[in-house]
Order: structure tokens, then sequence, then C-alpha cells
């Protein structure tokens, strides 16, 4: 493949047994992305029921680029990381493998990438968002924490916690990830951008309960990595701490 052949956006696929879900969310991008893209479907082992549903069900996805990635780590923070290690292009997304409705927004998030942003927030908390069927506590902890990080932290993102997010190649390669588990690496990365001055975007996004398997997502064990950099989003507010130098270049 030649450097002009490569694919403007890689879209990582963090599985663990999403047999019953993978299929539509993959023919959801193949009918909605027309920004040229691979998709990276990240998982821990062989035995992994995604992928005989991916393989089996090839016809669904038309001439989409499908690349299965072995996890270095494990759980979800390891799939993710592989991702971001295993990615090319200018544009790096990550998308839950039962998000089957949200493709239609991806082009967008692209397109403010190419405007200039580093992070593009999938928002369900702004005009044409909306988060249907969530747990009590988690629904009560996710709107606090993103409504006091907006009005009161000035975060620029009504949506600081959904895993749904796009980074540029720029914030790839330039910020260093120090969270280990779960999804904290996206808000981590998302504060960081923002102290550095680094431009921020939003996209409405819809979020449903899933509807077959398990979600891996544990509130109450990851709070205190989320906790640590919600403190350090009121720090960069009220602090004024000083950034890192790190050069921002020109969109590709």
């Amino acid at each position: 493949m030649t450097t002009a052949a490569l694919p403007r956006l890689d879209i990582i696929n963090p599985v663990y047994n999403e047999g019953a879900n993978i299929v539509p969310t993959l023919a959801s991008i193949a009918q909605s992305v027309k920004t040229p893209n691979r998709v990276l479907i990240c998982y821990d082992r062989e035995d992994d029921d995604t992928l005989p549903a991916i393989r089996n069900n090839r016809d669904a996805f038309g001439d989409m680029t499908i690349e299965f990635v072995r996890n270095r780590g494990s759980g979800v923070h390891g799939a993710v990381m592989t991702g971001f290690a295993a990615s090319t292009a200018s544009y790096v997304l990550v998308l839950p493998a039962d998000d089957d409705f949200n493709a239609g927004m991806i082009d967008a998030m692209v397109a403010k990438a190419q405007a200039g942003c580093d992070v593009v927030c999938a928002s369900r908390f702004i005009a044409g968002g909306g988060m249907v069927g969530c747990p009590w506590l988690k629904a009560a902890l996710v709107r606090a924490a993103n409504f006091t990080l907006y009005h009161l932290a000035r975060l620029p993102t009504h949506d600081a916690s959904n895993g749904f997010r796009l980074f540029s190649r720029h914030a790839i390669d330039h910020i260093k990830i120090e969270s280990e588990r779960g999804f904290c690496y996206s808000i981590e990365m998302l504060v960081k951008c923002h102290r550095l001055g680094w431009r921020i975007g939003e996209v409405p996004a819809r979020w449903f309960q899933r509807a077959h398997g398990q979600s891996r997502f544990q509130v109450l064990k990851w709070l205190p990595d989320y906790l640590r950099w919600y403190r350090y989003a009121f720090a960069t507010t009220y602090l004024r701490r000083a950034a890192e130098t790190v050069p921002r270049k020109c969109a590709p």
C-alpha cells in the first residue's frame, strides 16, 4: 500500500465476545462512513466469538478494510492502547462494538478534526444527542460529572466521559497516557489537550443500554482514576497550571 492509499481514518473496535453486536456495527460503518477508513478489531483471545461472526458475514461489509489485532495487554484499556499503536491514519476513532446507531456522525467528527480539532467528542448532552436506558447510578454520576466539568471547570465539551471519541494523529503521538484501566485514557487525553490549549470539538451522539452481552464499563472500580483527571481539569482552570511545551502543527 502506498502512502497516498493509506486510510485517512482508523476505527478501533475493542471487543470481547461481541459476536451478537459486531455485525450490525460494522455494517453501519460500511453503509454510512464516506471517509476512507480501516477498522481495527482489537481482541484478547483467539476463541473470542467476535472473530468468527465477522469472518462468516464478510459480505455484509462490502469492501471495508478490516484487520484483526491481538491485544498486547488485556481488557478494554489494553485493546485501545494496542489499537493506538497499530494505527497509522491521520485520525483515530474509538467506537464501541455495540454502537450500530452513530456511524452517521463519524464523517462530521472527521470534518471537525480536519478543521483543527485534536479531540472530537461524541456528546450525549447536546441537541441531537441522548442517553436511554442507563442504570440510575451510572446515569447520575455521568450527568453530574459532565455538568460540572462543562459549567464549572469550563472544559469545552458537554460530554467528557463518552468512550466514543476521535483523536488527531498529533494527539496520539504527543500525549503521554498514564491511565491503565478502562476508558480513563479518554478523559485523560481530553483534559491534557485542554491544558495545552489545543482545540476540542463535539458532535451529538445517542447512547442506548446494550441489548446483547454484558457491559465492561465498571464505573465504581474506575472512579478513582476518573477523579484524578476530574481534578486535573479544575486545576487547569482555577490553579492556572502551566502547560507542557508541545508544539501544535497544522492539521494533516
